[in-house]
């Protein structure tokens, strides 16, 4: 038996905590998606927040531009290079643009997105001539819960 590595497991906590924001995002009737974002040098938690879409009524009120924009506000920076993005679904093209502007180290991130992603999927943003930034990139941790609450969402709406 192998033992799991200080690394692998904090990325497991920060994930964890992203489905936990997913799970108030599904309580609250928003689509349920939730993001952290964690300083990769100290692994403080610089900002945690699910979809707020429907709240807010605003189409940009995803999770991964809310935690962006809090961490930049709080820094007073509007690049955050030191910066791990935590998400519970790969991001759309809105937000991989985000991610590609502030510069984010890493994107880790649960199910991947075969109609509205926007990194492994669609546009793949971060292989556009156009991306100044490219942030090293994994999918897949925790896949299939995040798929089963996604299905569990929607089949609830219909």
């Amino acid at each position: 038996m192998t033992k799991e590595s200080d690394t692998e497991r904090q990325a497991g906590d920060f994930m964890a905590l992203a489905f936990r924001q997913a799970e108030l995002a599904a309580g609250r009737d928003e689509v349920p998606i939730g993001a952290v974002l964690v300083d990769s040098v100290t692994g403080t938690i610089l900002a945690a927040d699910h979809n707020r879409v429907e709240e807010w009524q605003d189409p940009t009120a995803h999770a991964e531009l809310l935690v962006i924009r809090r961490a930049a506000m709080a820094s007073g920076e509007k690049r955050l290079p030191m910066a791990d993005l935590y998400v519970t679904l790969e991001p759309c093209p809105m937000c991989a643009t985000a991610i590609a502007f502030a510069r984010l180290r890493r994107v880790i991130y649960a199910a991947s997105d075969p109609k509205g992603g926007g990194i492994e999927h669609g546009p793949r943003i971060f292989t556009q001539p156009t991306c100044h930034h490219r942030p090293q990139v994994f999918g897949g941790l925790d896949e299939g819960r995040s798929a089963e609450m996604l299905r569990s969402f929607f089949r609830a709406k219909r």
